[in-house]
This record gives C-alpha cells, structure tokens and sequence, in this order.
C-alpha cells in the first residue's frame, strides 16, 4: 500500500502536536522506530497492509478525539 504525502503530512503534524518522539509514536502504534524513521525522513511510501491501517486507524482515533475536546470546550464556554 502507498501512503500518500497528505497522509505522511498529517501523520506528521499530529505527532508534532502531541509532541511524540517517533520512539514513543512507535510504541503507540506498535511499529518499529526505523520503519516510521523510514516514512518521514526517507520518503520510503510503500508500507505493508498492516502498518498503513495502523497508521490510518491512530490518525484518525487522534483527529476524532480532538474534534471531541473542541467541542467540549465549545460547550462549556456557551454555559
């Protein structure tokens, strides 16, 4: 499977954002350092089935629970 640039973007910005060591990022997700070493710095895009639908579920998981926070702290300052 081939990521796109979008996606290695994404991954990227949101691993900035919860200020992750790619170390750290490879725990979460269960992949080794130097394959994610590989994504970012090596613009290596062909991964397996299995580390792109980990990379997709957690980008995902992490803009759902973003969009979930921002929505509470939406509704707490109308109160």
């Amino acid at each position: 499977m081939q990521l796109t640039n979008q996606q290695v973007t994404a991954i990227k910005r949101k691993r900035g954002e919860l200020n992750l060591s790619t170390v750290a990022l490879g725990r979460e997700l269960g992949l080794s350092r130097w394959t994610l070493d590989n994504i970012f710095k090596r613009n290596h895009r062909k991964v397996t089935p299995a580390t792109y639908k980990k990379l997709s579920d957690w980008l995902i998981k992490e803009y759902a629970a973003a969009d979930d926070a921002e929505s509470v702290a939406a509704a707490m300052q109308d109160k």
